[in-house]
């Protein structure tokens, strides 16, 4: 058997908190993603969901 790509070995855990609530932005005040976000985290790649939570990281500091 193959190993697996690096990008197949990350995962990359939802950063949901249950404390759903967007803002006039579309972003979750709990997990700071977008609603695109939320709604395609399970179709996304490890490396797509660790650009997400970059981003949701980049948010909080704004």
């Amino acid at each position: 058997m193959g190993q697996k790509s690096t990008e197949e070995q990350v995962t990359a855990a939802s950063p949901c908190i249950r404390n759903c609530c967007l803002n006039d932005k579309d972003i979750c005040i709990g997990c700071l993603r977008h609603i695109d976000e939320i709604v395609g985290w399970g179709s996304k790649s490890p490396q797509e969901k660790l650009d997400i939570l970059a981003k949701c990281e980049s948010r909080k500091q704004t």
